[in-house]
């Protein structure tokens, strides 16, 4: 090795030792006759010094021509500090140099490598091996490799099989675009990249391996935002001859396992709430459950008082924000500009508030007396100070607006704090949601997923109310993975298929070696896919997936540092049998 040590190793234990280090230099700061080199690797940070005699003084001269980021190696004797540094756990000692050889000279970075760089997302991303040296990057990782570790323990523990499943698939429909790989064996036809293992570990569970994992890559074609990257990583898992109270027991307690080895926090008993009184109390299927803040439906309160906002509204709901009475007209108007953005079907916002003083008051006072306003407020369980914020129109486009409004509220207030975690299993999701752009019904989650046997029935006569044996896990107002029980004989699947559009040729050319898989004994089973790259976000308290992510795409699906996507020969596109269409 060209070290004995590494640069977040060494303590006073090891003061009078001779030591070699290797590493990057960080930064220098001369006082003429003493230098200091503050040298780092992925350990740590320990602080050379070079001073003393005439003779050293040409060492000393020497170092002083090395810059930032150039990698040396240095040998030397371990020495107390003088001025303690308790930033750094080797803030006791530094090495007094003896010798050191320049093992390669650097270019000077275009950014600070520092946790406070100034180095703006687009520079850092082009020149991301660079920014993977900053300590706060590379801590992400860490955590990132401690969760990858712990999980493998947990499903070890648990007698799961990890099992690869293949990268080059068929194109399904699934819900969101295929990425596709051209065939040049086949010209003329296509792979897909998968957007995840879900056919390949059903038929796992057929094959009788009966617990299955893979934290494993998957793929999707779609606009992107903080929580979406085209290539992303999923904790995925199934499970056969279990119920769905098997499978959250299973997956809830490695959710608990991960917080209790990883961030050295017990996570209490995860709560369940079904989707209907998700979207009614909070507006949205992933409620962050940190706060309270419920809506309450005020129709029977407000209707038939000539407010014709009220009178004409499909539903008005709104919700209490404690302490928030003294908010200023600005302050409301900027609530309402928010809110904007969800105008459609969306009246504007309507306000009353219990002051400290005992005064009970609305926006629409012209309207309705104080006695009204203060039912709505006494409904709503108002304190005083606390202020109701209302909003009416058509019922889902109204609470999903609310329910923007009631975590915008919550940021303010402080209430989402992100060291802070809640965790929620959200249930009963409906089997089938209408697609205003298709016209017809789509799988909310995906085809395979079983319905509730009770509620088969109403797949000819109101399909929109089947329920599936469906849960997702949201932890602070993130979905964090879904998973269901399966279909798992070959007539309910024919059922669900030809209820979502597909003809029965259809069904056979997509999904026929399932089908066919389903008539030699395929067992009930079940099982989740937990999103890797949300939950190492969630763990490091940071906003973006691509924090986590070594080599992350840009909102453009870009790789800026290796310039991808990119074009290719026309060469390759003829041994590919592709033509391309012009640009429009």
């Amino acid at each position: 090795m060209l070290r004995t040590h590494t640069c977040g190793e060494l303590r006073r234990a090891h003061i009078g030792q001779s030591v070699t280090l290797t590493g990057w230099v960080q930064r220098s700061r001369d006082r003429g006759g003493v230098l200091w080199i503050d040298l780092r690797d992925r350990y740590g940070i320990t602080q050379l010094v070079f001073n003393g005699s005439k003779t050293e003084s040409a060492l000393r001269e020497q170092a002083r021509s090395l810059g930032r980021e150039f990698v040396i190696q240095a040998s030397g004797v371990v020495v107390e500090r003088g001025g303690k540094n308790e930033k750094h756990s080797t803030g006791d000692i530094e090495i007094k140099v003896e010798n050191f050889t320049v093992l390669n000279s650097s270019k000077t970075p275009p950014f600070t490598i520092e946790d406070n760089t100034d180095g703006g997302i687009e520079l850092r991303m082009k020149y991301r091996y660079l920014d993977l040296r900053r300590s706060l990057v590379r801590d992400r990782l860490l955590l990132r490799n401690q969760l990858t570790r712990q999980t493998r323990a947990y499903f070890e523990s648990h007698n799961f099989i990890e099992v690869e499943t293949p990268a080059l698939i068929r194109s399904t429909p699934e819900g969101a675009r295929d990425f596709v790989v051209p065939s040049r064996i086949n010209p003329g036809e296509f792979y897909a990249l998968p957007q995840s293992p879900q056919l390949f570990k059903q038929l796992l569970m057929v094959a009788g391996f009966d617990c299955y994992f893979q934290i494993v890559k998957c793929f999707r074609d779609e606009d992107l935002r903080a929580d979406r990257q085209p290539e992303f990583t999923q904790i995925d898992c199934e499970m056969a001859f279990v119920t769905q109270e098997d499978v959250l027991a299973m997956f809830e307690g490695l959710i608990r396992h991960l917080f209790t080895t990883v961030k050295n926090k017990e996570l209490p008993e995860i709560p369940r709430m079904t989707y209907s009184d998700a979207m009614r109390l909070y507006g949205t299927d992933k409620p962050d459950i940190r706060f309270s803040m419920q809506f309450v439906e005020l129709n029977e309160e407000v209707k038939g008082r000539g407010f014709r906002v009220f009178d004409e509204a499909e539903l008005v709901v709104g919700f209490c924000a404690p302490g928030c009475a003294t908010f200023n007209r600005s302050q409301l108007d900027k609530l309402a500009a928010f809110l904007k953005k969800h105008e459609i079907g969306v009246h504007g916002l309507v306000w009353a508030h219990y002051t400290m003083d005992g005064v009970w008051k609305s926006s629409v006072d012209k309207f309705y007396p104080e006695d009204t306003v203060k039912t709505w407020l006494e409904k709503c369980g108002a304190n005083p100070g606390d202020l109701l914020l209302i909003l009416s129109g058509t019922a889902d486009k109204t609470r999903k607006a609310l329910g923007e409004l009631r975590l915008l509220i919550g940021e303010q207030l402080g209430f989402r704090d992100k060291n802070t975690f809640s965790a929620l299993w959200v249930v009963d999701f409906p089997l089938l949601e209408w697609s205003e752009e298709t016209g017809r019904y789509l799988a909310m989650h995906h085809p395979f997923t079983l319905p509730k046997r009770e509620d088969l029935p109403m797949l000819d006569t109101d399909p929109g109310k089947v329920r599936a044996n469906a849960y997702d896990l949201v932890i602070n107002g993130t979905e964090i993975g879904g998973g269901s029980l399966r279909i798992h004989d070959r007539q309910t699947q024919e059922l669900i298929f030809k209820r979502l559009g597909l003809t029965e040729e259809e069904a056979q050319k997509q999904f026929g070696f399932l089908l066919e898989a389903f008539e030699y004994g395929a067992p009930p089973h079940g099982g989740i896919a937990l999103g890797f790259d949300r939950l190492c976000s969630l763990f490091a308290g940071v906003d973006s997936i691509r924090d986590v992510i070594a080599f992350p795409k840009n909102n453009s699906g870009r790789d800026t540092m290796t310039d991808s996507p990119s074009t290719i020969s026309d060469e390759r596109l003829a041994e590919l049998a592709i033509s391309l269409v012009p640009k429009r």
